[in-house]
């Protein structure tokens, strides 16, 4: 469904991208892993719109395509939940759904509508809130997080990107937003996860790939992987830089994405 060969991306001297080959099927969760610096997030800004690529191509269905905007990518079906989130404090639950597309009648804000369809979504995919009308500031992080990932499903991606969406939760409401993952691909939506918490990765993931200083250096299915073998893949602890087949970067300098979040 969606094909990356060779992204490359510089933000001036940083080379953050040099050369990124990344595959995704419909229905799969892929993990995208890597030490901070790797490259991940800004990878996945390129893929969602937000940010442009030196060189590379990306393919869906496919179909060649150039993203200027988040706009070019969510008419594609991709969508994005970053690690800040992007919700309102001050706004409920519904208004936070649909901001920026909220239904309406003639001039007005249809509002019983609007909460209608907040509640659905929120029940196709599980996520308890006391009210649509719950301000979003009183939800805890679990439920703001799925608030978040249902905002992003509403729009119908085919491609859902997660950035981080474990970091900061208490255990009970990691496996909430791990159940939402899978029920999420249950749908035929290919989902990539960038995650620091390995052992969510061996719970949703079909696959993982490895990215190290800008590149993508491994690709394997979860089921051939244990914490040990995928610690050695990001450390490249296993292989030596520049060697046969490691993909490992040769460059001496020692460039790290500025668009890292940790």
């Amino acid at each position: 469904m969606v094909s990356l060969r060779g992204i490359t991306k510089s933000f001036g001297a940083v080379r953050s991208l040099r050369g990124v080959d990344l595959t995704l099927a419909p229905g799969e969760v892929l993990g995208l892993v890597g030490d901070n610096g790797a490259g991940k997030s800004t990878l996945m800004k390129v893929l969602a719109g937000a940010v442009q690529h030196d060189s590379g191509q990306i393919s869906i269905d496919g179909r060649d395509v150039r993203f200027t905007s988040p706009a070019d990518a969510r008419r594609e079906r991709v969508g994005i939940v970053y690690q800040d989130l992007a919700l309102c404090d001050t706004l409920d639950v519904a208004s936070n759904l649909f901001l920026g597309r909220e239904p309406r009648r003639g001039p007005f804000i249809d509002r019983a509508t609007m909460h209608a369809r907040a509640a659905e979504t929120l029940s196709e995919l599980h996520v308890r809130v006391k009210s649509t009308y719950q301000e979003i500031g009183e939800l805890s992080g679990g439920q703001r997080q799925a608030v978040a990932i249902a905002r992003a499903v509403s729009f119908r991606p085919r491609v859902l990107i997660l950035d981080e969406p474990t970091a900061a939760l208490a255990v009970a409401e990691v496996r909430q937003v791990l159940k939402m993952i899978r029920d999420v691909a249950a749908q035929g939506v290919g989902v990539i996860l960038i995650t620091h918490r390995l052992q969510d990765l061996f719970e949703v993931c079909d696959r993982i790939t490895v990215m190290y200083e800008g590149r993508s250096v491994e690709d394997a299915p979860i089921s051939d992987l244990d914490i040990e073998r995928l610690v050695a893949m990001i450390t490249r602890s296993g292989a030596t830089n520049g060697g046969p087949g490691t993909g490992a970067n040769t460059d001496t300098d020692t460039d790290t994405d500025t668009e890292e979040v940790a």
